[in-house]
């Protein structure tokens, strides 16, 4: 198996031992994407429709430099700090994800218990190529 790793400054740099993403064969699959501004590595002010559109924003980056898109998504999981927050969350989701003519990945959310800079929402995305 061959793995390429993806970077580009148009999403947060990692902030551990991980790839912004990774492709395989014809599969993009990405690192959970936090709500960090790529030009400063800050967690944007506002609630979860402001954080969800960042996060959003950084996946379409990488994507994009991979040579996919948030179109080709097949598969997102979605880590959210409370569940009360599901129905903002997915309104900016189905903006992105689930536009007119678009197919929208199978998907799992689930609350956890704390996420990283202890942020709302966190995603990951696999797409193809």
């Amino acid at each position: 198996m061959s793995k390429t790793v993806i970077s580009t400054h148009g999403a947060p740099a990692a902030i551990g031992p991980y790839s912004q993403a990774i492709r395989t064969g014809n599969l993009i699959f990405t690192a959970g994407q936090i709500p960090l501004d790529p030009a400063t590595q800050e967690v944007v002010p506002g609630g979860i429709t402001e954080q969800t559109t960042r996060v959003l924003e950084n996946l379409k980056a990488i994507l994009e430099q991979a040579g996919s898109s948030l179109a080709k998504a097949v598969k997102a999981t979605v880590f959210l700090k409370d569940m009360a927050d599901f129905g903002a969350m997915n309104v900016v989701y189905d903006a992105y994800l689930a536009g007119e003519g678009v197919t929208p990945p199978a998907r799992t959310t689930v609350q956890v218990a704390r996420l990283p800079k202890d942020v709302l929402v966190e995603i990951e995305i696999v797409a193809e190529v």
